[in-house]
């Protein structure tokens, strides 16, 4: 039986050697593309076009054709090959866009003829080249996923986008195209090509969004929640925050050596079952960086499963009811009993459907269950939740973590199982804890006190793991509390010592904190560009900093307010990291002033909310803090050893 996929569905590929079938409303350039786990290609042998055919694993058509055939052995396939795409290009002369042809049709086949899989490319627009789907390892076998997006710039700009130079990218196209005119009907000239190569000589755009993106951005704001999009006190509207890269600037390297292999998942106890996942199994130079990678394609797996599954569903009730519209509007029906029998087979087929989409999901989140119990034991303690028994004996590290875990992700399909939300270290974007009442209906249920008191222990929890995951001389905390209404959730960092110095409190206080860290910004900054960062004056702190400002705008006067969104847009390319815990309904005096400084921070809730989406369908996820358990002294015997080592390596 056939599996019919949606876009970004995926099922299962139990043979190495398959057939993937093409069929086209009209003729078509087919191609076949190789790249490595992010989806980046790179090398000369990353696609297998009618100027050459054959890759390792992989033997493509060789012209211009409405219908396809191509030949693929897995086990061939190179072991840095992670995603074996297929490419359907248009030829100028011919359509102008996939909207304006039949969908295409795409099926995975075993050599027998049986087809394993098929989608069908509906919903294209103004795209002349796209990627229809890819067959892709994971935990050490093979899966194909539907894709169906593509660029309206052409096969030039969708390489490109790929991770190909643009002159490169521009060449390789053009040697495709040009073979294909040479052993096709269609009369493609050099004149025309740029139409299908596309316009290298500026940065292009694709009509959609490729999936999956090369290097997983920050989960943004989901559209049609407060604070993401929508009109602020002030009557503005927020664009979306942009999206960072996670590639960690301290683990790029220009050498060739390619990374590290990941273990191999287990193979199946019995045919046809998955393989057992194994931890760690992703692409990295270091175990660390590969469980980060492994988060991450959790993360896209249960995005895309849920959409495939929802898609699903969706796809069920719209023909259910257009097949029941057609059985009330038909005069036949309204006698007798065939009005109803009509009704019924349009109720059964839907439910058929959702039965089918709802069992590939079990399947998946099955999987991503077993898989999440295999991973989240084995993370280091900058990923790992409180408890996790790697705290036990977790001692100061000698070297700066990857990545910092904020909290868990989940979404309502399956609430159980969580997805750690690991953000980049050091932190590029500064973190706002919300502690008003307006932001999400936890919030509204709760009462204020017990709301803002949530709010500041979350973020001394945040600066516990800060400090405990970094060497003992790499990072300094200060604290803003005008107030002084957060010192009871203070009180373990100021018994600890580990505070730079006592939370500032009153107007004054705020003012020297504010003063001595710009100044810090200022001389860095001066010294970087000077390019002599060793002459920086004895009392500059090269440590991180993270500055906590408690309960803003309280003591804030208009130069402190101009003073913090300095250090927000300028601190953190320099090491001084924001993390503010307030009420932007508070902050509404200001106006339009501050807009800027809420848009440039992420904004975490210290109860259940579903304000962030992944940056691959949009999905709502509900975020959830990560705490220490109740009555656990992780957090104190967390710092007790943070404090411990900066006794040791005190001169």
């Amino acid at each position: 039986m056939t599996a019919e996929l949606v876009r970004g569905q995926n099922h299962p590929v139990s043979q190495s050697r398959v057939e993937i079938r093409v069929s086209a409303g009209t003729p078509v350039l087919a191609l076949a593309s190789l790249a490595d786990e992010q989806g980046r290609f790179s090398g000369d042998g990353i696609l297998a076009h009618p100027g050459a055919r054959s890759l390792p694993g992989v033997r493509s058509p060789g012209e211009l054709a409405e219908r396809h055939t191509f030949a693929v052995d897995l086990d061939e396939v190179a072991a840095d090959v992670h995603r074996l795409g297929v490419l359907l290009v248009l030829p100028p002369g011919g359509p102008v866009r996939f909207g304006a042809v039949p969908a295409s049709y795409v099926a995975v086949a075993d050599p027998d003829g049986a087809e394993l899989a098929g989608y069908t490319l509906t919903g294209l627009d103004a795209e002349t080249a796209v990627v229809a789907l890819e067959l892709y390892r994971r935990q050490g076998a093979w899966k194909v996923r539907a894709v169906g997006q593509g660029y309206a710039e052409g096969l030039g700009a969708l390489l490109t986008d790929g991770g190909l130079a643009a002159p490169q990218a521009a060449e390789l196209a053009a040697a495709a195209l040009r073979t294909a005119a040479r052993t096709g009907e269609s009369d493609i000239t050099l004149a025309a090509m740029p139409t299908l190569v596309g316009d290298l000589r500026a940065p292009q755009a694709p009509a959609q969004a490729p999936a999956p993106a090369p290097e997983p951005p920050d989960p943004v704001p989901a559209p049609g929640h407060p604070y993401a999009g929508t009109p602020g006190p002030s009557g503005d509207t927020p664009a979306s925050p942009p999206t960072i890269s996670y590639a960690h600037p301290r683990r790029r390297r220009t050498s060739t050596e390619p990374p590290e292999p990941a273990p191999r998942a287990a193979a199946a106890q019995e045919p046809g079952q998955a393989p057992r996942p194994v931890a760690g199994d992703a692409s990295g130079w270091s175990m660390e960086e590969r469980l980060y990678n492994q988060v991450w394609g959790m993360f896209e797996d249960l995005a895309r499963t849920v959409a495939a599954y929802r898609s699903a569903v969706e796809f069920a009730d719209s023909r259910m009811d257009r097949e029941l519209d057609e059985a009330l509007s038909d005069p036949r029906h309204r006698l007798g009993g065939s009005g109803n029998a009509a009704r019924d087979t349009a109720r059964a087929r839907r439910e058929e459907l959702v039965a089918q989409a709802q069992a590939v999901l079990d399947r998946d989140l099955a999987q991503l269950i077993a898989e999440s119990e295999v991973v989240e034991p084995a993370l280091p303690a900058a990923y790992a939740r409180w408890d996790n028994p790697v705290w036990h004996g977790h001692r100061t590290p000698e070297e700066s973590p990857l990545a910092l875990r904020l909290g868990d992700l989940h979404l309502p399909e399956r609430p159980d199982l969580r997805i750690p939300m690991l953000t980049r270290v050091p932190l590029e974007r500064g973190l706002w804890i919300d502690n008003g009442r307006t932001g999400s209906e936890a919030a509204m249920t709760m009462d204020t006190d017990r709301l803002r008191r949530a709010a500041m222990d979350m973020a001394v929890t945040l600066a516990v793991r800060l400090l405990a995951v970094h060497p003992a001389d790499r990072f300094s905390v200060h604290v803003i509390d005008a107030a002084g209404a957060g010192s009871a959730s203070l009180a373990p960092l100021v018994r600890a010592g580990v505070l730079a110095a006592p939370p500032a409190a009153g107007a004054a206080g705020v003012t020297q904190t504010l003063a001595r860290l710009t100044r810090r910004v200022d001389l860095v900054q001066m010294a970087l560009r000077a390019g002599a960062p060793e002459d920086l004056p004895p009392d500059v702190d090269t440590a991180d900093q993270l500055l906590i400002v408690h309960d803003f705008p309280h003591g804030f006067d208009d130069r402190a307010v101009t003073q913090l969104r300095y250090l927000a847009d300028e601190g953190a390319a320099v090491g001084v990291h924001l993390l503010m815990v307030a009420d932007r309904d508070e902050a509404s005096a200001y106006g339009p002033l501050l807009d800027p400084l809420w848009r440039s921070l992420m904004r975490l809730s210290p109860v259940p909310d579903n304000h962030l989406a992944d940056p691959w369908v949009h999905h709502a996820w509900t975020f959830e803090p990560n705490l220490p358990p109740q009555g656990s002294r992780v957090l104190d015997q967390a710092l007790d050893r943070v404090a411990e080592a900066r006794r040791t390596t005190r001169p």
